[in-house]
């Protein structure tokens, strides 16, 4: 958890108002005798709540900046208003993305995925450690290392796979992890690796040009819910800027389980990598949103009491 025990408040600004102390979460905040706020020295987690709600401006924090410092993209300090517009924006994009796996040939430009990336820490994290971390492998000539790694790795695995009694031993002792995937997968990895060897046909990243890896240190509150959040946030603004991406499970699949892929990645020890994202731009336009099947959430009253409607 990143810790704060300095935070600034300018008396000269300051007008009384409360609402920094209002929306602490750790209480760290008050009125002083002359009813200004004041900090009362003890940690906090670094929200920056108190900073973005002061209606003058008197409050900073060191380090914290108000901007991403993005290149391609021209930073509002308000976003628009809520509202049912916004909602049916934010829906359609929502539902305009989707995997692809059609990419043009064209590189994208590195300034692009380092914003993507910046772009990525506007996600919540527990207890705001922000304990994410972003590996971008820029180019295609990237991505088809990493996919050799990858191969290299299925094809052991395939080995162990087609053992009956290494399969025995993983469903007593291994939660049949083996099994699962001898049962579900094994078959379609061993046709794309044929088509790799080939006819080099990439079935693993589609023909994508770059790639960004999210991970996030062990010791962070939920690290594998924080970086799902990031990789959401970098899935549809990747989308917001004409890019096509897909989630690439097998590759995370692979680091997860190759201690050889993760040295060659350059991960550090204490991180664990939840998505790769392949990036680049769509050899094809989809002329209508995706559909889903109906939901019907559960509506759970754990008072119960019974309420109309």
């Amino acid at each position: 958890m990143a810790l704060c025990t300095t935070i600034a408040i300018d008396s000269t600004l300051c007008n009384g108002c409360g609402l920094c102390a209002a929306v602490c979460p750790y209480g760290v905040l008050a009125p002083g005798e002359d009813g200004l706020s004041r900090h009362d020295g003890r940690d906090c987690f670094l929200c920056d709540h108190c900073r973005a709600v002061c209606p003058a401006g008197a409050i900073s924090i060191e380090g914290h900046g108000s901007c991403l410092g993005l290149h391609t993209v021209a930073e509002k300090a308000q976003g628009p208003l809520p509202g049912p517009s916004l909602v049916a924006e934010t829906v359609a994009l929502m539902r305009q993305r989707r995997s692809c796996r059609n990419y043009r040939p064209e590189p994208v430009p590195l300034v692009i995925l380092e914003d993507l990336a910046r772009i990525g820490t506007t996600a919540p994290s527990g207890t705001n450690c922000q304990g994410w971390s972003f590996t971008i492998l820029p180019e295609r000539a990237d991505l088809l290392r990493f996919g050799g790694l990858c191969a290299e790795f299925f094809r052991r695995l395939n080995t162990l796979a087609a053992s009956p009694p290494l399969r025995l031993w993983s469903r007593l002792f291994g939660g049949d992890a083996l099994g699962r995937y001898h049962r579900n997968h094994r078959q379609s990895v061993i046709e794309a690796l044929d088509h790799w060897d080939r006819d080099g046909r990439d079935l693993l990243f589609h023909g994508a040009a770059a790639a960004i890896l999210v991970a996030a240190r062990r010791d962070s509150s939920c690290p594998g819910e924080d970086a799902m959040l990031a990789t959401a946030n970098i899935l549809l603004s990747a989308e917001a800027m004409g890019l096509g991406s897909c989630l690439i499970g097998f590759a995370t699949e692979a680091i997860r389980h190759s201690p050889k892929i993760r040295a060659s990645l350059q991960l550090p020890s204490e991180e664990d990598v939840h998505a790769v994202i392949a990036l680049g731009y769509p050899a094809i336009r989809f002329a209508r949103p995706a559909a889903r099947r109906p939901v019907q959430p559960r509506v759970l009253r754990l008072a119960g009491e019974e309420r109309p409607g």
